[in-house]
């Protein structure tokens, strides 16, 4: 673990958690409590997450929220837990809240037919076999290819989908692993927005995530909780911390469950 932000001293937030009636984790899946796939149906939680994840959400003193750029239902499939947390799927497009109900950010009428457009455009190009469509996106998908065909894969994209962006409010965001079209203010960032803005003042949150579109959440979260980056290796960030996973990972979450009051076995 290494810490980034010299204004972070991680006793103090930890004392902070143990003294707080809530504290709020939010957490990416993939890169995050999973290791990447290139089956994609396959990426399973790290070993040690799941009974994890089950002892904190039993806690009443904190609130574990997933928040992904998969869908919903791919979380919940992938996690298999017996009690979910709140899950925002699709970089938030999606929301499951902790009862089971399921919200959608309802997309405009352009935006559907934007996205029909760019998915036209992919099958076109003859790449739809590594796409994945979503409520709310398109994501290409690239993981095992040599760096010369990703270079020129992501040259295509940008093409294909350039003028769908100029014309309207969808932006074209990498990640660990891909390109995606998508509404442009619907982001992890905003996620964390929205979360804020319904909790209390001053309440600890804490945000972990691997991905470049994690960073919108760091950044929405500067001075106002804790970021981290969890990844094999660095890169640069605007996270507070950079740990590495699984075993900085699950070292962390033990300290935090035990900052929260559990029995953590």
């Amino acid at each position: 673990m290494k810490v980034l932000n010299n204004r972070i001293n991680l006793s103090s937030f930890l004392h902070k958690v143990s003294i707080s009636p809530e504290t709020i984790i939010l957490l990416d899946y993939d890169g995050t409590l999973a290791p990447f796939r290139k089956e994609r149906s396959k990426a399973f939680p790290y070993r040690g997450i799941k009974k994890t994840l089950t002892q904190l959400i039993s806690l009443n003193n904190c609130k574990i929220i997933i928040v992904s750029g998969r869908s919903v239902n791919d979380i919940r499939l992938l996690l298999d837990l017996e009690k979910y947390p709140e899950i925002w799927g699709c970089h938030g497009a999606e929301r499951m809240t902790e009862d089971g109900n399921l919200l959608k950010t309802e997309l405009s009428q352009q935006t559907i037919k934007d996205l029909d457009e760019a998915k036209e455009a992919v099958i076109k190009k003859g790449l739809w076999e590594r796409c994945e469509q979503k409520y709310s996106s398109l994501a290409l998908h690239w993981r095992d290819l040599p760096p010369i065909k990703i270079k020129n894969l992501k040259k295509i994209a940008v093409n294909i989908w350039g003028d769908i962006i100029r014309r309207n409010n969808l932006t074209i965001s990498d990640f660990d692993g891909g390109i995606e079209i998508r509404p442009e203010n619907i982001t992890k960032g905003n996620v964390v927005d929205s979360i804020l803005n319904q909790s209390r003042e001053g309440m600890p949150v804490i945000y972990m995530g691997d991905d470049f579109t994690d960073e919108d959440a760091f950044r929405a979260l500067k001075g106002k909780g804790l970021s981290i980056l969890v990844k094999p290796e660095f890169r640069s960030t605007e996270a507070d911390i950079w740990l590495k996973p699984p075993g900085e990972l699950l070292d962390f979450l033990y300290n935090l469950a035990e900052a929260l009051g559990t029995n953590y076995e």
